[in-house]
């Protein structure tokens, strides 16, 4: 009897220790995802979902996985990509439910609506919507030249969605800093604590009336949101970081061209240090020594292939006038160009691709598709061409390719295939995974007149009356809040809604700041136009990537201002005292060169610092050996 007794003690205790043994070791391996079986342990209510790969109780549905725009730790969701069914990364947040997904539907639509209608409006149409056929984020489908059809924007993915690499996101930038700006000259140590870091860029079109307020036209202001804004000086680390840990892949054989790029790197590493330069200035430079060995290289070395494949409007066919001039007269200079071009594709360092993403746009963007799908397919197609006639983009991968687009769209459009090779691009927000060191700020230059893009200059300082100025469309939910503090607030603050071309320019003649808001997209062609008129550029559009941006120091010459700190904009451009204000207005006159465009390229120009750029960043990015 006490025999039995013990043998039946004993299978209970096996029993009981083999269910525990099993509990343990299912919850060990489910506790990597944390979204299966937490019942077992909880006392409370049964919880079947986890952190990894989705938040707030939002599954991720079937074709809408996200797309993974770098091998490193920064990626970003991409809503419209369908690569199957796949958890999300650990480096990729994903914050979207369906109910977000509606709402920013709903939001986009009644911009769309919203622009639609300044569009039509009579009164006072600016040359940003005279020559733009594309209202920003718009597309429509061009069945003839002058028909206009305005869509709604395919739905990008949000900010939160994307980790910044080698960023620390519970740094969150400081409302206002002045530091020491860029090296150089005794002037340039007189007031060095005053150098604006405040934040990023602008976007639009200028359009308003000055009498009414174009804020109570336009959808109710909303609250600045509070995610992680990189500043310049943020950007300026991260620029490094990629020049010392962020390689391209190594190619697949080895090439002459490859050779020379490396022996170009250790030249412009190695530069003889510059003083005095005859025709650059170097505060405005991060280093004018190896600007001036690297732009002497480029001009000696530099062949650039160009691929005669894709067929027109898409390629080959470049636009000359409105706000995404800059891709066209790129394309129109490069191709013409006997220096740089190459029928030799084995002895070029560079690949073109030469298609315009507006046009691109235009003509295959389904309208009310929410989708661009077709616009991917379409460049997908054009590229199974390409690796297919040439061995040269599957040799890198396509780091040695690159293309220019200056579409609000292009950095959705060229996502993931195309994400390898260099990104000259407009929409330069660090937000939508523009990559420092490898992408491209393409500058957004609004042209009126393709047989003289270049015109006029501003006045000099001692003329300039106004303290700021800004005129534009409604468009984003930065500029409702500028026009909400500032317009009709103070007679020192021009601050309006739409306004006639002629009278734009003569503000932005006699202003000494010129605000560059953002409006849809970061970017605007009012940080070029307010270089061109002499006039400091007062950037307003966290996280947007300034032109030439590996090259130029920004903060010598221009004011960089959080969106969250509208309210203080004039105190912030008043404790700027005169001799600064001198200075960067100089320092303006003399970076003007590098954003103008000649219908023949000259030396420094803006042809060329766009060129420069992209070989610069493709000899910096070229695995050492």
């Amino acid at each position: 009897m006490g025999y039995e007794f013990q043998v039946e003690t004993r299978r209970i205790l096996w029993l009981t220790g083999l269910v525990i043994a099993s509990v343990l070791i299912i919850q060990y391996f489910e506790l990597p995802y944390r979204n299966t079986m937490s019942f077992l342990f909880s006392s409370g209510k049964a919880s079947f979902l986890g952190a990894s790969g989705m938040t707030n109780g939002t599954l991720v549905s079937k074709g809408r996985n996200p797309d993974f725009i770098n091998n490193s730790s920064s990626s970003m969701l991409d809503e419209e990509s369908k690569f199957g069914e796949q958890f999300l990364s650990k480096n990729t947040t994903y914050s979207n439910s369906t109910k977000q997904e509606k709402a920013r539907d709903l939001e986009l639509r009644a911009s769309a609506e919203n622009a639609t209608a300044d569009v039509n409006s009579s009164s006072g149409i600016s040359e940003e919507e005279t020559n733009s056929s594309i209202p920003r984020e718009i597309g429509r489908i061009a069945a003839t030249p002058s028909s206009f059809d305005y869509r709604l924007a395919p739905s990008i993915s949000p900010s939160d969605s994307f980790s910044f690499k080698n960023t620390d996101l519970n740094m969150i930038a400081p409302a206002i800093s002045f530091s020491a700006p860029s090296p150089s000259a005794n002037e340039d140590a007189v007031d060095a604590s005053h150098n604006e870091k405040t934040r990023d860029t602008l976007q639009g079109d200028h359009t308003p009336s000055e009498n009414n307020s174009s804020v109570s036209n336009s959808p109710p202001p909303k609250e600045i949101s509070k995610k992680a804004v990189v500043s310049i000086s943020e950007m300026m680390d991260m620029v490094h970081q990629s020049r010392v840990s962020s390689f391209s892949k190594v190619s697949l054989w080895p090439s002459a061209a490859d050779q020379e790029l490396l022996d170009a790197r250790s030249q412009i590493e190695h530069a003889t240090i510059i003083g005095d330069h005859p025709s650059l200035y170097a505060p405005v430079y991060r280093n004018l020594s190896t600007f001036v060995r690297s732009y002497e290289i480029m001009e000696q070395k530099l062949k650039v292939y160009i691929y005669r494949e894709g067929k027109r409007p898409v390629f080959h066919q470049p636009k000359l006038k409105g706000i995404y001039a800059s891709e066209g007269w790129f394309m129109k200079l490069m191709e013409s160009s006997q220096q740089y071009v190459t029928s030799n594709p084995k002895e070029a360092q560079l690949f073109y691709l030469p298609f315009s993403s507006q046009i691109l746009v235009e003509a295959v963007y389904v309208p009310d598709s929410h989708s661009f799908d077709d616009i991917r397919e379409y460049l997908k197609n054009y590229l199974d061409l390409i690796k297919t006639r040439y061995p040269f983009w599957n040799r890198t991968d396509g780091a040695d390719h690159f293309l220019v687009a200056c579409h609000d769209w292009a950095p959705a459009d060229t996502r993931p295939r195309m994400t390898n090779c260099i990104r000259a691009m407009c929409n330069a927000d660090v937000k939508e995974g523009f990559q420092f060191g490898k992408d491209v700020s393409l500058p957004e230059t609004n042209v009126n007149s393709p047989q003289n893009p270049t015109k006029e200059f501003g006045r000099n300082p001692s003329e300039r009356k106004f303290l700021a100025f800004f005129a534009g469309q409604m468009h984003g939910y930065v500029r409702p809040i500028l026009l909400k503090h500032w317009e009709n607030k103070d007679p020192d603050m021009k601050i309006f809604g739409r306004m006639k071309k002629a009278n734009y320019i003569w503000h932005m003649k006699n202003s000494k700041y010129c605000i560059c808001a953002k409006g849809y997209e970061v970017n605007s062609p009012r940080v070029v136009e307010s270089i061109v008129y002499e006039c400091i550029p007062v950037i307003i559009s966290d996280n947007f990537v300034p032109p030439f941006f590996e090259i130029l120091q920004w903060d010598s010459f221009a004011v960089f201002v959080f969106e969250k700190d509208i309210p203080n904009l004039k105190s912030i451009l008043l404790s700027i005292s005169e001799r600064r204000y001198k200075l960067m207005q100089k320092r303006v006159k003399m970076v003007r060169q590098h954003f103008l465009w000649h219908t023949t390229p000259v030396k420094y120009d803006i042809f060329h610092m766009i060129l420069h750029s992209v070989w610069y960043n493709r000899v910096f990015r070229l695995p050492p050996k």
